[in-house]
């Protein structure tokens, strides 16, 4: 891929390192803890900090998203956190759509021997609890108001929406979420990483440069999903392309013409990004288990 130079993404406003002390004082109130996570870009949506800060509760991942993933590539990484002896489930908070199997999979695996000891003690009239962790804007708040059944969370586009924590009771179960507001890290130790979650939105668009932030994310595409780009944007690609001459090639295809004939590259660079998230250039995942970078 083309080197473009583009300055390191850092990303830590006030509220995380509250937000951090927060989940340690609470754990003591959950019985699991549900990870959100976006299935486009599945370990690099992980904050590394949340295994020690939640270390000992078991866990379950939600691959949110997974209708703008790649299917195969789902597949893959559920079977690697399979592996790891986590489970994961693909869902789609928007739609509702496999969230069906949280309960079941919470109970019959994740929570087992706990729900075994209840049954044995006669306490199966206890609420199970679970607190919902993820960085911002992987659809913590879209899958509190899918599973509560009415708008219990405020949801934006835009990372840092929730920024209370919330008890929120799962409709027709015994169940009760304890939603948290997201968690970035102070330093992306991997530049890779930081860029992948750029791509998706997860950090603000007003800290970046949004044309160097397109152009590398054509260059991804252009290696790895060239015909979502060819499909879309109708253009011709040889693989020789720049960022930049990939960038101008959708621009001119759009119209996006300013005087003198040169492309506005600000504004093709917005349209690229937002249809990237938007999904209408296709189910794309952003990386594998054996190679993330």
């Amino acid at each position: 891929m083309e080197n473009i130079d583009m300055k390191p993404i850092q990303w830590f406003p006030g509220h995380m390192a509250k937000t951090r002390r927060v989940i340690a004082s609470n754990l003591k109130l959950v019985d699991a803890v549900a990870e959100v996570i976006d299935a486009r870009v599945p370990m690099g949506s992980r904050n590394p900090e949340i295994d020690s800060l939640t270390a000992g509760k078991p866990r379950i991942l939600l691959m949110n998203k997974c209708d703008l993933a790649d299917q195969n590539a789902t597949s893959i990484w559920i079977n690697y956190f399979r592996n790891r002896g986590i489970s994961a489930i693909p869902v789609d908070c928007k739609s509702g759509k496999g969230l069906n199997k949280l309960m079941p999979t919470l109970t019959n695996d994740v929570l087992r021997e706990l729900m075994e000891k209840r049954s044995k003690n006669h306490m199966t009239g206890m609420p199970v609890r679970l607190m919902v962790l993820g960085i911002p804007n992987v659809g913590k708040s879209s899958l509190i108001n899918r599973l509560a059944g009415s708008k219990r969370a405020e949801v934006g586009d835009r990372p840092g929406v929730t920024r209370t924590k919330q008890w929120v009771k799962i409709e027709n179960s015994n169940a009760e979420l304890l939603d948290m507001p997201g968690v970035l890290w102070h330093k992306f130790d991997d530049q890779s990483v930081a860029l992948k979650l750029a791509f998706t939105g997860a950090i603000k668009d007003d800290i970046l440069d949004t044309e160097t932030l397109a152009m590398k994310l054509l260059l991804f595409l252009a290696e790895k999903y060239p015909d979502s780009l060819t499909t879309r944007y109708k253009i011709e690609i040889s693989g020789q392309e720049t960022g930049l001459e990939l960038l101008e090639k959708v621009g001119r295809k759009r119209g996006m013409i300013i005087s003198g004939g040169e492309v506005n590259t600000e504004r093709a660079s917005i349209t690229v990004l937002d249809e990237f998230r938007g999904g209408k250039l296709g189910r794309i995942t952003l990386e594998l288990p054996e190679k993330r970078g």
